[in-house]
């Protein structure tokens, strides 16, 4: 027995009682010294430190995780104002390797005030964004030409059109969207009847509402509001559609497989759209004289029979031409933007997310930057 306990290692005196010891800071000779368990769940219960020291003594210091070597960075830190200056004694290599490590990792100090923008940063944004612009418009007009040469090969060759593909998105694009269509226009007409009459019956002009509700709703109103919906609501399905394929990487599987996604994918989607959008337009304009009639009526005691006496009569079959010309490159514009925007889509839902909200935007600016220009050739041919 005795000599069981002459071979048994003894443990020096208190060193039990330093390991467990709680953390501890102390300022001493203008130096920082700590000791204990610098752990996760002890350095909650150290007291802030103020004071300024020339240097900060951890050799007291029984264990270290990366919580302790932050705390110890931090203080650095906010003695100082630098992680650099401020020695630290007393670490072992394993100590210091932590330190060093945790160091590296901490993110910047908040540099303050941000410098204002010079007029060469101005001018410098505004060239790149200038140029990311004409970079947009460059390869959507590279995507339109393949597009238009793959429906010129399908012109060719029929049996390469999905029919049941174009049959699926006609029903989604075309059918399904006719009442938010109908209402939308039946609204529009009420609205330009009401607020029309308020100010022709101050002139005693009362019954021009009818030319004032048919040249609008016909020429411009009608096929423009239609056009936008369809950018929010197909467009946007699109993107969203062919975007998550690119995310499932579909898409690199059909090229693998010697499929061409623009045909499988674009074709039957802007084929849909220019075909559905000028019925959709032609609906928005009956739904948009509907409600007009009946406002007229209900607000200028216009009877349905004057109104559609005197909206035969004074409009012009031009006036619903000109938006039926409209419709099928407003459906070009929101087809190709759609898809395009779904074929740019990376491996990640931010990407679909931003790129779908960047297909609705751009579709919207562009079909009204097109209505503007269908508005200016109009009127410069006289129409």
């Amino acid at each position: 027995m005795a000599d069981q306990n002459k071979d048994t290692p003894q443990r020096q005196p208190g060193a039990e009682d330093a390991d467990a010891a709680p953390p501890s800071v102390r300022l001493e000779n203008g130096q920082l010294i700590l000791s204990g368990r610098l752990l996760i769940d002890t350095i909650a219960t150290l007291e802030p430190r103020e004071q300024k020291a020339e240097a900060i003594d951890i050799a007291q210091v029984s264990h270290m995780d990366t919580a302790g070597a932050w705390y110890v960075v931090d203080l650095q830190r906010r003695m100082t104002g630098d992680t650099s200056q401020m020695p630290i004694h007393g670490a072992d290599d394993m100590q210091s390797q932590l330190i060093e490590v945790v160091r590296t990792s901490m993110p910047p100090e908040d540099t303050g005030a941000v410098k204002p923008l010079s007029l060469t940063d101005r001018v410098e944004a505004l060239g790149r964004k200038t140029a990311s612009s004409a970079r947009v418009g460059i390869e959507l007009t590279s995507f339109l030409g393949q597009v238009i040469a793959a429906l010129g090969n399908m012109v060719i060759h029929p049996r390469r059109l999905r029919l049941t593909s174009l049959v699926h998105h006609m029903q989604e694009v075309g059918w399904n969207a006719i009442p938010i269509v109908a209402l939308m226009s039946f609204l529009i007409g009420v609205v330009l009847a009401f607020q029309g009459s308020v100010q022709l019956r101050q002139f005693g002009a009362e019954v021009f509402v009818v030319d004032l509700i048919a040249i609008s709703v016909l020429r411009e109103l009608g096929i423009l509001l239609t056009a936008i919906i369809v950018a929010g609501r197909s467009g946007s399905a699109y993107t969203a559609a062919i975007g998550s394929m690119k995310m499932r990487e579909e898409v690199d599987a059909m090229r693998t497989l010697g499929l061409d996604p623009i045909d499988i994918l674009v074709v039957p989607r802007v084929l849909a759209l220019v075909l559905m959008l000028p019925v959709l337009g032609l609906i928005a304009d009956l739904s948009g004289l509907v409600g007009g009639a009946i406002m007229s009526w209900i607000e200028l005691g216009v009877s349905p029979a004057v109104f559609q006496a005197r909206l035969v009569s004074n409009t012009d079959v031009w006036h619903f031409l000109v938006g039926m010309i409209k419709a099928p490159f407003f459906a070009m514009i929101i087809g190709i933007i759609g898809c395009y925007e779904g074929l740019k889509v990376g491996g990640n839902a931010e990407s679909l997310g931003r790129l779908t909200s960047t297909s609705v935007v751009l579709s919207i600016f562009m079909v009204i930057v097109a209505d503007a220009i269908f508005s200016v050739v109009f009127a410069l041919i006289g129409i």
